[in-house]
């Protein structure tokens, strides 16, 4: 169901774990029916213009959504020179676990069931999260991801999972499906035809929005 026109509250956060800030965009529409939770990864951000698009189209649905850096500045400086954290699944899905119960803290959010929308290696951390919080998430897509990078969680987890590859990226294609093939939770592995890594064909992200809208609509009935 489309909630085009409703009102869409944008707010910047900034949330705190312990000397950590992380800094994120809040965006929630009236009598939103859940959140969405996005895990960046590869060196990535919350400025990723990719998952900014997936986002407003999630709150044209009448989702909210959060999406959040994994690393502060000064972390994502360094992994700007050695790849290295972007890699780290335990790393980034403990940041992605912190984020979820400062969530769960937040009054204008209470009562929303939450859902992931992982891109890359922010996939893996968003299944690794979700198998360590069964009560919690509700649904999970990934975008591109690298869901193999999961290795044991992906046997754990419970949140039915949409992951979505493009036909053309073939070596990931081929890692999803193994992936997908090893978990028992309601699945499903969606290949866009033509489509490359990231999406940049006509009409390609349009489709990754769309189906992820489906998913997570009918997940948080």
């Amino acid at each position: 169901m489309t909630h085009i026109g409703q009102a869409i509250e944008h707010v910047p956060v900034t949330v705190s774990l312990g000397s950590i800030e992380l800094e994120g965009y809040l965006s929630s529409p009236t009598a939103a029916s859940g959140l969405v939770v996005f895990a960046h990864g590869s060196g990535s951000s919350r400025h990723s213009p990719r998952n900014r698009y997936v986002a407003d189209v999630l709150n044209e649905g009448g989702l909210a959504t959060l999406l959040i850096d994994l690393l502060n500045s000064d972390e994502q400086e360094v992994d700007m020179q050695t790849a290295q954290l972007r890699f780290d699944i335990p790393f980034l899905a403990s940041r992605l676990l912190a984020i979820t119960h400062w969530v769960r803290q937040q009054p204008q959010l209470v009562g929303l069931k939450v859902g992931y929308f992982g891109a890359s290696t922010g996939a893996a951390a968003a299944l690794v999260a979700a198998a360590d919080l069964p009560q919690l998430i509700h649904a999970v897509v990934s975008r591109g991801g690298r869901p193999d990078l999961a290795e044991n969680a992906l046997e754990r987890v419970d949140a039915p999972t949409l992951a979505i590859v493009g036909g053309n990226d073939t070596v990931v294609l081929e890692l999803n499906r193994q992936a997908v093939a090893r978990m028992n939770c309601r699945k499903a592995l969606h290949v866009i035809a033509g489509a490359s890594h990231l999406f940049e064909e006509p009409g390609a992200l349009e489709e990754v929005a769309k189906l992820a809208r489906a998913w997570f609509t009918e997940e948080f009935r």
